[in-house]
């Protein structure tokens, strides 16, 4: 199943998800298996709960594609659930971002070069994982969204009142995408 896309200016996007309980254990696997499906759909790198209209701690990345530029993401493909990044560290590293539910924008983001991150998957098996570099970027980027944040939030102000036309456009559909969006009002 093919989700539409929850954009910019729906009140999900700024929601805290929810944990899921091993009592939803049964509907993990068609749900991950759903996201990936949206994701590629959209050719995008992660997805999480929130951009599919579901307010639950889950996120999936396929950065496979970055494999020519970043060889050690060429098999780096997981479904996290739960997730909770308890380190931040390293060297902040900017560089360029965009986001499915911000169709249209990218811009320069810094963030830690290093993170520690605890989170079970579709089974409930726990991991505590360290991630560097580009993978830790993309987890940090979908780990934002179940805590209700967007990359923009971390632009300086200037640059986001700059963005504000952009970012009015997409709450009321004017955008050109190649996947469903599920807007605002909707």
């Amino acid at each position: 199943m093919i989700y539409p896309i929850v954009v910019y200016g729906h009140p999900l996007l700024r929601k805290k998800a929810d944990d899921f309980v091993p009592e939803e254990k049964d509907d993990l696997k068609q749900l991950i298996s759903d996201m990936y499906e949206t994701m590629y759909k959209a050719d995008g790198l992660g997805l999480a709960g929130p951009q599919i209209g579901l307010s639950k701690r889950i996120f999936v990345i396929d950065a496979s594609p970055l494999a020519e530029d970043f060889p050690e993401l060429g098999d780096f493909k997981k479904a996290f659930i739960n997730a909770r990044i308890i380190e931040r560290d390293g060297d902040k590293m900017s560089d360029n971002e965009g986001c499915l539910s911000l169709p249209g924008i990218s811009e320069e983001v810094g963030r830690p070069s290093r993170i520690r991150i605890q989170y079970v998957d579709e089974d409930f098996n726990e991991y505590d994982e360290v991630y560097e570099g580009w993978a830790a970027r993309v987890i940090q980027h979908e780990y934002d969204h179940i805590d209700g944040i967007l990359f923009v939030d971390h632009l300086a102000p200037l640059k986001k009142r700059l963005l504000k036309g952009k970012l009015n456009a997409i709450t009321k559909g004017k955008v050109n995408v190649g996947y469903r969006i599920k807007l605002p009002k909707q």
